[in-house]
């Protein structure tokens, strides 16, 4: 019987100690993650974040899409849609780091001239929106980002181009 119950102390043991470095191993993961998070591999890079002159093909094909030139980051939409490309956090690593260093960052959100002119001024809110929600989730603080109303937010060009939040630093 004892031999038994030392059996089941250390598969208890075992079974509590694994879950430990588990734990473990997640946070630390996590931390590096966070850390590394401006690295992103090429294969990903070429997926989901566009250089500015490859992003204009993309864009116009009505997929959400993200495009980083500089310190300007452009999230692009799909028609009627509020969902952020797929690399967002790692394409706003360069905002994230503006902000650290003591700058604010400023979402504007844009819209394309077709259709009803209230529900796509929603649209463009909705969507700047989601792109603070990144922001936050990357742990910006909301004293740190400005949503600005540009001052023309319907946008020239083609209406994929038009359909954008950008996210600038000040």
């Amino acid at each position: 019987m004892s031999t038994q119950n030392d059996e089941s102390h250390g598969l208890v043991l075992g079974v509590v100690f694994g879950l430990i470095v588990l734990v473990i191993s997640l946070i630390f993961g996590l931390v590096l993650g966070r850390g590394a998070g401006q690295v992103v591999p090429a294969a990903a890079a070429q997926a989901a974040v566009m250089p500015h002159a490859a992003a204009t093909e993309t864009v116009a094909s009505d997929a959400a899409v993200v495009q980083v030139q500089g310190e300007v980051v452009r999230f692009f939409f799909a028609s009627g849609k509020t969902e952020l490309a797929s690399g967002a956090p790692d394409a706003l690593g360069v905002i994230v780091k503006g902000v650290a260093a003591g700058r604010k960052a400023v979402i504007s959100g844009y819209h394309d001239a077709t259709g009803d002119a209230a529900v796509n001024e929603e649209l463009a809110k909705q969507r700047a929106l989601a792109v603070k929600g990144a922001l936050v989730a990357l742990g910006i603080g909301e004293d740190k980002i400005e949503l600005r109303k540009p001052e023309s937010s319907t946008a020239s060009g083609s209406n994929a181009e038009a359909r954008r939040v950008e996210v600038t630093l000040e």
